[in-house]
């Protein structure tokens, strides 16, 4: 059953590739440094990699990416916006690319989609040895008091068990995974980078309807809870008028691929 939801939510983004494209943040530069510091070159894979966020820091810090995403329409926004960037079709399970092609994969925001027990040993395979596996979230920071009203209002379909910092700590605690396979990693390695992104009580709603969430649920449990959104913004101080910044972190898990046993 968890598997069949998982493959619900994984699935839905497609239909709402523009939005997503449009309305989701970017990552902050700092996290997807740490992300990348032990990795031994700068070939880099972003794997499920939507619309191109993380692709678009990952360019803007100079490194050899290549993005692989399932989903074509996601693919194709991807492919618009940064025609540059070598794309390809293909999943975390079935990676479209040689034996020890990359040093480092980081998954924006996807890597609690990944079938660990296929993906761990297919990410091993692509990984040059010391090479790095790192995940990053985008986290509303509900340490500030309007931020965590805005979280209950919403409900855990706008925002989720991995979009607040202490829920992400403990989703995340044990998602270093390759648990299969001959090859062995290192410790996972938790952290959290400052991070914003400008809004308005209308663009940030556009941008809590494309969670996964939100995009399953029933038309009209998802338009009254979007209209509880918006009702709670407009009697807010910090978020009625004109634009704001939504406070927010990149939260990164990052482990490293051992050499194999001699």
């Amino acid at each position: 059953m968890e598997k069949d939801e998982r493959l619900l939510h994984s699935s839905s983004f497609g239909a709402a590739a523009a939005a997503y494209a449009e309305h989701r943040p970017d990552y902050a530069q700092a996290a997807v440094r740490w992300a990348l510091d032990p990795a031994p070159g700068v070939r880099v894979l972003d794997l499920g990699s939507g619309t191109g966020k993380l692709t678009a820091t990952l360019v803007a810090l100079g490194v050899d990416v290549v993005a692989v995403e399932p989903d074509p329409a996601m693919l194709a926004e991807l492919r618009g916006a940064l025609p540059t960037v070598r794309a390809l079709q293909g999943s975390a399970e079935s990676i479209p690319l040689p034996d020890a092609s990359v040093d480092a994969v980081l998954a924006g925001n996807a890597m609690h989609w990944f079938d660990m027990a296929v993906a761990g040993p297919e990410i091993a395979r692509v990984l040059a040895p010391g090479g790095v596996l790192a995940g990053l979230w985008n986290l509303m920071d509900d340490g500030v008091e309007w931020v965590a009203g805005l979280a209950r209002t919403g409900g855990s379909a706008a925002v989720g068990p991995r979009d607040t910092p202490a829920a992400w700590r403990v989703a995340t605690a044990d998602m270093h995974l390759p648990k299969a396979g001959v090859a062995r990693f290192g410790s996972p390695e938790q952290a959290e980078f400052p991070h914003g992104q400008r809004r308005t009580a209308d663009s940030l709603v556009a941008t809590l309807a494309t969670r996964a969430g939100m995009l399953v649920m029933p038309e009209p449990e998802r338009e009254a809870t979007l209209a509880r959104m918006r009702a709670f913004l407009a009697s807010r101080p910090e978020t009625a008028d004109g634009e704001f910044t939504l406070p927010m972190l990149t939260a990164a898990l990052r482990v490293r691929r051992l050499g194999e046993p001699a």
